[in-house]
């Protein structure tokens, strides 16, 4: 009788934890919720990383904080994400950078982006921009490549590892086959301080960081790295139409959970991201800013980090790129 009390009390406690589970999950969120960003304050990603914690507060009645753990472009504050517990209170902000890239330069990286997450939504995608400093005669893309050709080496440009610009002139260089001689930067601060001062000419950046300069004539925009042309840039060709069918180089951004976030949490994440994203006042935001709002949906944005992966893993091995 002893025996069969003792599996009926821990029958009782499983049936109660599950209840309380469950309760919990359905109540979700009931505290403060937190997105770790890892950059920064002040950059594309920081920027990215609040209007989202602003966006879901408002769907989902919760404070959304934001915990910025910059480092390693971005790879120290992902690992941070990963190892906390997978309960929807601790969301990580995933991107082309840490969640691509950071697989195919260094093979040590501590997590797997495809099976340490679980991947909620795809938050913005944006092109890069060629840009030229105003004291080179480029004024189109054929201009440029043909210089290229005809002196390998001579060219100089400007990037900083690992991050979307860098990537987008891997992939360009191969495109067009041309040698430019790449100078690194710790971030996209100094190094734009050096192109605006001439030091260096050439470089792909983010759309939205480039804009008031190109706006106010200290830089010549070439092409944008988009399938179309940017809202923002509506004279600057893409490279696909410059000659080069199919080329497209994008930075993004997404919000994803540690990897065992109970489905309903998540689920109840994925609908609220959906939601946002159809937002009038959100889509207004991010294309102001020459973002564009991508389809939503986990299921969409598994497949599209699968494929981006894939795809810049291929341009470094191809480019010879080691980390930095």
């Amino acid at each position: 009788m002893k025996k069969i009390a003792h599996i009926l009390t821990a029958l009782s406690i499983a049936a109660s934890s599950l209840v309380t589970s469950a309760f919990a999950q359905s109540d979700y969120p009931n505290k403060p919720v937190k997105i770790i960003v890892p950059f920064p304050a002040g950059g594309t990603s920081d920027v990215m990383g609040r209007l989202v914690a602003e966006e879901l507060g408002k769907v989902l009645k919760q404070t959304f904080v934001v915990d910025n753990v910059g480092g390693a472009g971005g790879v120290i504050g992902t690992e941070k994400g990963v190892k906390t517990a997978p309960d929807g209170y601790t969301l990580i902000q995933t991107g082309v950078g840490q969640n691509a890239v950071a697989h195919g330069l260094d093979s040590t990286v501590k997590y797997n982006s495809l099976t340490d997450f679980v991947h909620i939504s795809q938050v913005h995608s944006g092109p890069n921009v060629l840009v030229v400093h105003p004291s080179l005669p480029f004024k189109t893309l054929k201009e440029l490549v043909d210089f290229a050709k005809a002196n390998p080496g001579k060219l100089d440009y400007g990037y900083t590892p690992a991050a979307s610009g860098h990537m987008a002139m891997e992939l360009f260089k191969q495109t067009a086959g041309i040698f430019m001689t790449g100078i690194p930067y710790r971030g996209g601060g100094p190094m734009m301080i050096d192109m605006l001062g001439g030091t260096i000419k050439i470089m792909f950046i983010n759309q939205d960081t480039a804009l008031q300069h190109v706006r106010a004539g200290k830089l010549r925009a070439l092409a944008v790295t988009s399938a179309q042309r940017n809202i923002l840039y509506p004279d600057v060709p893409t490279i696909a139409e410059s000659g080069y069918k199919g080329f497209e180089a994008i930075s993004w951004s997404g919000i994803s959970a540690p990897k065992g976030t109970p489905k309903a949490i998540t689920d109840k994440l994925d609908a609220a991201m959906q939601e946002v994203l159809k937002s009038p006042s959100f889509r207004q935001r991010l294309e102001s800013i020459g973002f564009v709002v991508p389809p939503s949906g986990s299921k969409y944005y598994t497949e599209f980090v699968k494929d981006e992966w894939m795809r810049w893993t291929k341009v470094i091995k191809t480019a010879g790129i080691k980390a930095e």
